[in-house]
């Protein structure tokens, strides 16, 4: 059972996506777990061949806890049989009560054919998505329907829980958990400074109007970005506080903070953001914002941020100070742009002006270098061209 965040002790193993003989390889999605934060899809890390299923669906079990194990290329392969997945009819099907007479069913001579059957986490989504069972094709066991197979649909109206329901309070106090530790296990310091957008909404407007519409760009990806480029220049924000020393990570994941339909909040990372294009960028945000507001994010995009970005522009928000996620050290807020007197060539004029803010850790870095990775975003935004 992976951490998939900070503060998590527990998870539940809600539906397989593999049976024990099957073969994998890296980044194959294997099961979805159940957290305080939602539903998480979690995928395998080495090759080979899954030998054994050690939990069963529905189990809650700590972290650390083995799930599955696997053979790995060269190793021999030994398949623990186990008792199959219980599937449950996608349509329910009525039963005429039987007479008293009636004498003992015999035993079945075959199982049940698995077409038309659902795994309870399929079952699930499909009811929370409004999706009829009956019209889907399974790519389970004997072509049983499994929680990938249900597509995406607007849910049905539900009626509204009492405020603060369990589902949405045990996600704020995941939330609080990690937000407390983190105050009271790291020193924040704090920076902020102003950035002229003139230039880089100029810019976007320009490249906005050579685009067609589904490919156009949001200023956030601008953000984006700058937030991701400019850790080449000053690594260290980039990485965990680990075992009383800094790790400087290699690869730049940054984690964007969604808010989610109905309330809570997470902050699934964008893999390899320093080396996604802005349309790569745009691409991949709409795509970690559709998944985590259906409950469909995976576990790397859970563990792996290396840094966070916050923007909250686009609620009116001018000023953020962020608290850093740990084992992170740093995140970057962004506000929104509000049009103020600025001095340009020596005249007053109205421009839009962003306040961008800066919460790092005091172990890992000092406000010399946070104030030189603040100056190094002002400086790409300033200058949208050295963004693409």
């Amino acid at each position: 059972m992976p951490s998939l965040g900070a503060d998590m002790e527990r998870g539940v193993l809600v539906e397989w996506l593999v049976n024990a003989g099957e073969t994998v390889k890296r980044g194959d999605l294997i099961a979805v777990v159940e957290t305080d934060k939602g539903a998480i899809e979690v995928e395998v890390w080495t090759a080979g061949t899954v030998t054994e299923l050690a939990v069963d669906e529905g189990a809650d079990v700590p972290v650390g806890t083995v799930l599955a194990r696997i053979a790995e290329e060269g190793e021999t392969v030994v398949v623990v049989p186990v008792a199959p997945v219980v599937l449950v009819a996608a349509e329910p099907v009525t039963t005429p009560a039987p007479e008293a007479s009636a004498p003992p069913p015999s035993p079945p001579s075959a199982p049940a054919p698995t077409q038309g059957r659902a795994s309870p986490w399929a079952r699930h989504l499909a009811a929370e998505r409004g999706v009829d069972l009956a019209g889907l094709t399974g790519t389970g066991p004997g072509g049983a329907i499994v929680g990938v197979d249900v597509p995406d649909a607007a849910p049905k109206r539900a009626p509204k829980k009492a405020k603060g329901g369990p589902d949405l309070d045990a996600m704020r106090r995941a939330v609080a958990r990690a937000m407390e530790r983190s105050k009271r296990e790291i020193p924040h310091y704090y920076l902020g400074t102003e950035i002229d957008m003139g230039p880089a909404l100029a810019w976007l407007e320009r490249t906005n109007a050579s685009l067609p519409p589904p490919e156009r760009l949001l200023s956030a990806v601008l953000l984006l970005r700058a937030t991701a480029l400019a850790v080449t220049k000053v690594p260290e924000m980039n990485g965990f506080w680990r075992d009383g020393q800094l790790e400087v990570a290699p690869d730049v994941h940054l984690g964007v903070a969604i808010s989610l339909r109905g309330g809570g909040l997470v902050s699934p990372a964008l893999l390899h953001a320093d080396q996604l294009d802005l349309g790569g960028l745009m691409r991949g945000l709409n795509d970690l914002v559709r998944r985590a507001r259906r409950g469909r994010l995976r576990g790397s995009e859970m563990m792996d941020s290396t840094l966070t970005m916050t923007s909250m522009g686009d609620r009116g928000v001018s000023d953020i100070q962020g608290i850093i996620y740990p084992p992170q050290v740093a995140i970057v807020g962004f506000g929104r742009a509000v049009e103020r007197p600025w001095v340009v060539d020596g005249a007053v004029v109205p421009r839009p002006v962003m306040r961008v803010t800066l919460a790092g850790d005091h172990r890992a870095h000092d406000g010399h270098r946070g104030g030189l990775y603040l100056a190094e975003i002002q400086k790409l935004l300033e200058n949208p061209e050295s963004l693409t």
